[in-house]
């Protein structure tokens, strides 16, 4: 009992004696921090007291496109403890291929009546792909944030991390170090994200005086397979450089590189984006740009409970500053000849 106190303690960020209060039922506990200690109680597997087992906890979805690109699971964790914490319990949705849908997902959710949907990445980056659902949970009045950049049209508040400012760090850093023939490896040509970091790659491109072409462009669907692929096309026109749309895309590039007997970062040097987990664990450790995971998912968790408290006016997107993060997988290029 005691070791379960402190858990439950810990996760809510609240005291043992707090929460034992509110497991007996007594005074002087908020109703937001007992709803985030019951709500701990079962994203911990306790069963709750029985007194208390007939309240149900308010749900929230959270709906991912995958697992296998470790930045969603990290997102998961960051807003997963962010609702705890507020009380609300998360329904965690993953898509899979020529299974269940997003869409089959929110008609899941609207039957369970759920407070809210937090979308982190999705079909709402895509200019061509269907959303239909997204309008439902409108017209239903179901509060909405999405976590990345979303097409025009679909009106829920937004939190993203700043597409060309990451693209302009990683482009700067490969140009200071001499690299003039850049490649650039993007999502789908409808994805809004990679429209973004297209644009301003364009730009840094011009404002560093390196080499631009649309032959230095190659999209990919975000795996490491996709980043090969392009990278192999990308290195037989004589790309040193690599700024890369994920770091599952990076890792496939710097593959693809060895595929082709060459050394990163002495003859291919590789950018990647996200700087999700054991980034500092491959070989080389990857140059990546970081993605503020943390206050992007509290931001989200926090805009969400705004819309269910109808508390705070749409704030339209939130951008978020990255960082770029240099370790091994850069160098100056080979000399010429």
């Amino acid at each position: 009992m005691t070791r379960r106190l402190a858990l439950v303690a810990k996760k809510v960020g609240v005291s043992e004696a707090t929460v034992s209060r509110v497991l007996n039922g007594k005074p002087g506990v908020s109703e937001g921090t007992r709803q985030s200690v019951l709500t701990a109680l079962d994203v911990l597997g306790y069963e709750r007291p029985t007194q208390l087992r007939g309240e149900r906890a308010r749900l929230v979805g959270l709906v991912l496109p995958e697992l296998q690109n470790p930045i969603f699971p990290a997102f998961a964790e960051v807003i997963g403890g962010a609702l705890a914490q507020q009380g609300l319990t998360p329904v965690l949705c993953t898509q899979t291929r020529g299974g269940v849908s997003e869409a089959d997902y929110v008609d899941l959710l609207l039957q369970q009546q759920v407070s809210g949907v937090i979308f982190a990445g999705g079909l709402f980056a895509q200019a061509d792909a269907p959303h239909g659902h997204y309008r439902r949970l409108a017209e239903r009045k179901i509060p909405v944030v999405l976590v990345n950049a979303s097409i025009e049209g679909l009106d829920f508040p937004c939190v993203a991390c700043d597409d060309a400012v990451a693209v302009e760090q990683a482009w700067r850093h490969l140009a200071s170090l001499g690299h003039q023939r850049i490649g650039l490896l993007l999502g789908p040509s409808d994805h809004v994200p990679s429209r973004r970091k297209l644009a301003a790659a364009r730009v840094a491109a011009e404002s560093t005086g390196t080499q631009w072409s649309d032959a230095f462009v190659e999209r990919s669907i975000f795996s490491l397979e996709g980043g090969q692929a392009a990278t192999t096309r990308l290195l037989e026109r004589g790309v040193t450089g690599f700024v890369c749309g994920s770091d599952p895309l990076a890792l496939g590039a710097v593959r693809a590189a060895r595929r082709k007997g060459l050394r990163v970062p002495a003859d291919v040097s590789v950018v990647g984006f996200d700087d999700s987990a054991f980034m500092t664990c491959t070989e080389p450790p990857l140059s990546t740009v970081r993605q503020p995971i943390e206050a992007m998912g509290r931001a989200a968790v926090d805009l969400l409970c705004a819309q269910i408290q109808g508390t705070q006016p749409h704030p339209g997107e939130l951008l978020f500053e990255p960082e770029l993060v240099v370790r091994a997988s850069t160098a100056p290029p080979p000399p010429a000849g």
